[in-house]
């Protein structure tokens, strides 16, 4: 099975219509800016982008996001581990673009990997269809949020299409100052906004009052799904509801771009029992999230995870323990 050049890999990515996002040859080179390198495997049957990152003395860690695509993934792993080991790779993780109840039917695929208790892309999410007409997506929300909706409307909150980066990265910066997580440089949210904005896969959406931003959010979209992938807010006029609108706004522009599907990215790993019996008394990590998420009438959904092989056991556990030291994870 050939390794393929990029131009080959966008042409293959055709055959693939609802590819996920992040097997595209954009996230490939936005990754490559951040110490990944992409290679492409793949034929007519089945196909991956593969991210190799460099550790010291010249070893590697190997990670395919949301695929293997097509069929007989067996080939293709065989090969793609073949390339691990020229590229002297301790640890090679597949995260497949399937849900939990596909388990069983990627097993068989994946018979050499064992599920790893190691999180990259969020497990567990809550995704909105889209079918249907805008005043049925409202009917499925819940009353706050449809009320919150209108009440941004009526108190003249304006969401507009941006690329208003000073804005955005202020934005970030206040929020995860607020919430007391890490947020990246601020030149990471430009560079993957104008590898994808030109193919009008990405849109930033800002909402303004006065003209003063109060919110962002940045979304993707591929084939028939669009994802929610980056938000910020202020504290300013929290009252008039902003990041309710501006979700409102980014769901609009999916469907009218074709997308069946709004993926929001990400909330607590707990079944949905727990998580409705905690979210009114929790805000730490992302349960604030899930609070404002569940609002829009989505799925609670979760992923098939993450399955590794490792190759090299014993350098496998020093990069772990140098992990934890470090507190560093797949950025």
């Amino acid at each position: 099975m050939p390794l393929l050049t990029q131009n080959q890999w966008d042409d293959l990515l055709n055959q693939y219509p609802d590819a996920h996002l992040l097997q595209t040859s954009q996230w490939g080179k936005f990754k490559s800016f951040y110490g990944w390198l992409p290679f492409y495997i793949g034929n007519d049957q089945c196909a991956a982008q593969v991210l190799f990152r460099k550790l010291p003395f010249n070893l590697t860690i190997a990670y395919i996001p949301k695929g293997p695509l097509g069929v007989d993934w067996k080939s293709l792993l065989e090969e793609t581990l073949d390339l691990c080991h020229r590229k002297r790779t301790i640890v090679v993780y597949v995260e497949p673009d399937c849900w939990e109840e596909d388990q069983d039917r990627i097993s068989d695929y994946l018979k050499e990997f064992s599920p790893s208790p190691i999180k990259i892309q969020p497990r567990r999410t809550i995704t909105i269809s889209l079918r249907g007409s805008e005043e049925q997506w409202l009917e499925r929300m819940k009353q706050k949020t449809r009320y919150n909706i209108k009440l941004a409307q009526k108190k003249d909150v304006i969401v507009e299409k941006s690329a208003d980066f000073a804005a955005f990265n202020q934005l970030m910066q206040e929020t995860g100052d607020r919430d007391e997580f890490g947020i990246h440089q601020a030149q990471y949210y430009r560079t993957v906004y104008e590898l994808f904005h030109p193919t009008q896969a990405c849109e930033m959406f800002m909402a303004k009052y006065s003209g003063q931003p109060l919110a962002a959010i940045m979304v993707f979209r591929r084939g028939k799904r669009a994802w929610y992938f980056y938000g910020a807010s202020n504290e300013r006029e929290r009252n008039r509801m902003p990041t309710y609108l501006l979700q409102w706004e980014a769901i609009r522009w999916a469907a009218q771009s074709g997308c069946v599907e709004y993926d929001l990215w990400g909330v607590p790993d707990e079944d949905e029992p727990a998580l409705e019996a905690q979210f009114s008394s929790r805000s730490d990590e992302l349960w604030g999230v899930y609070r404002f998420k569940r609002g829009f009438g989505g799925t609670l959904r979760r992923t098939a995870g993450v399955y590794a092989k490792v190759i090299h056991p014993n350098l496998y556990n020093l990069y772990l323990t140098a992990m934890k030291i470090r507190k560093q994870g797949f950025s």
